[in-house]
């Protein structure tokens, strides 16, 4: 059993002050509100549950930095960035997936996040062959969560074509692609390859519907089960064109015609939208992830989350592809980019609420119900916890606002996963080791 004191912490109910929380075998064991902190009782200030990250692609971090350049008079745009990428990750071993994995995980740890949703799609060898572990890339990705604690919702993705209507895939996606047969062994061994980690989630992922077929969506459907299911979709406005061209209705629209749609899917992007498809996602119960540095970096555009939230959807946040980690700035990015289109400050709130606040139950809620598992500073619940550094004006809600909001509010000062402290000082323990191993990957391979 081991015990730490907060001066105040976030539980279900809403803030308590001078709070004393227990931990046996991973879990919150005990409660006590009203308390004073023991003599040699470790103290922190702000107490609230870890953050889920319902979308990463960690390979991604080795990107970070590498596509701010344009080459040349055409349009800069995510088509462009999508070749980089395929050419950055040519070369990329198992342990090379590791190494960039744990990077973006310890950075992802030190930020609040507590959980991810790993939207893993390197599954083959260079040449474009099987492993003969077809999950050997994936037991990378969960071996840097087993360095890092980092909780996992691993989800394989499925990817078979270059475009709608069941284009073959090119040359760049040779990495990727399976047959439903082969996906299937690949999903069981994913199974294998996390069952070691603790409370880890297995989902599934077709990757867009440029990427599937329908026969193999429903596939996918049915061999998805209960777990959660994942899809890119609307993210850019030439996915929607070449929708329409195909089958004559937009992404959304044709999604949820086609497929049971409900509260296990997670539609990540959805940016470009109409009213009508917004109402049905509502209705449907899923839950949309919204990623807006990465939104950000590749132009994609801006959700309309105002309208989204005030018909009471659901939504979480992701890093993506991890151009930059940092819980606080997604949910600011969020909040300003609703802002910057509607013209008027607090958007994604009730009135009379916190913004911080409004933001931060709501992907809880979202991202929790997206990753298999929730999030809460609560009696056996999992002790993934975030403690903020102490501020002077930081009470209630408030110190949500400063630390979302605020330059020099404050900051991620300890981070525990599983009831393990993995985070001192706003630092990970294992970041030194971590960041060597990253530094000797990007050397070799970045030119």
């Amino acid at each position: 059993m081991q015990t730490i004191w907060c001066k105040q912490a976030l539980l279900p109910d809403g803030w308590a002050n001078n709070v004393r929380l227990s931990f046996a075998d991973s879990r919150i064991a005990a409660i006590e509100h009203g308390t004073e902190p023991a003599a040699d009782e470790p103290r922190y200030a702000t107490a609230l549950p870890g953050l889920p990250n319902l979308h990463s692609h960690s390979f991604q971090r080795l990107m970070a930095g590498l596509a701010e350049s344009r080459g040349g008079p055409a349009q800069d745009d995510f088509w462009g960035w999508r070749d980089l990428m395929y050419r950055l990750i040519r070369d990329l071993t198992p342990d090379d997936v590791g190494a960039i994995a744990a990077m973006a995980f310890v950075e992802m740890l030190e930020s609040g996040f507590t959980r991810v949703g790993e939207f893993h799609y390197l599954h083959r060898q260079p040449s474009g062959a099987a492993y003969a572990d077809p999950a050997e890339m994936a037991a990378a990705v969960a071996g840097a969560a087993a360095e890092t604690g980092i909780a996992l919702t691993l989800l394989p993705v499925f990817y078979a074509h270059a475009g709608f209507g069941g284009l073959e895939p090119n040359v760049g996606q040779r990495r990727f692609v399976h047959d439903i047969d082969g996906f299937a062994r690949l999903l069981d061994a994913s199974r294998h390859a996390v069952a070691a980690l603790p409370d880890a989630v297995v989902g599934i992922a077709p990757h867009s519907l440029r990427a599937v077929t329908l026969q193999e969506l429903r596939a996918l459907e049915a061999m998805a089960a209960a777990m959660p299911i994942h899809i890119h979709i609307a993210e850019q406005v030439k996915e929607v064109a070449d929708c329409l061209t195909w089958s004559g209705q937009r992404p959304v629209a044709w999604l949820m015609d086609h497929a049971p749609v409900d509260e296990r899917w997670c539609l990540v992007h959805a940016t470009h939208v109409e009213p009508h498809e917004l109402a049905a996602i509502v209705a449907s119960g899923a839950v949309v992830g919204l990623c807006p540095i990465t939104e950000a970096n590749l132009g994609d555009g801006i959700f309309p989350a105002d309208a989204y939230r005030a018909a009471r959807g659901r939504f979480g946040i992701g890093s993506d592809s991890n151009v930059r980690i940092d819980a606080a700035e997604e949910l600011q990015l969020l909040e300003y980019g609703q802002r910057l289109t509607q013209r008027r400050r607090t958007v994604l709130v009730p009135p009379g609420g916190s913004t911080g606040r409004a933001l931060v139950d709501a992907v809880l809620g979202g991202g929790g119900t997206a990753l298999g598992r929730g999030s809460a500073i609560a009696v056996g619940a999992s002790a993934d916890l975030v403690a903020l550094s102490n501020d002077p004006l930081g009470s209630g809600d408030r110190a949500l606002d400063r630390w979302i909001f605020a330059g020099g509010g404050p900051s991620i000062d300890a981070v525990w996963r599983a009831g393990r402290k993995v985070v001192s000082d706003g630092r990970h323990h294992a970041r030194d080791a971590v960041a060597a191993r990253f530094a000797q990957v990007t050397q070799r391979l970045v030119r």
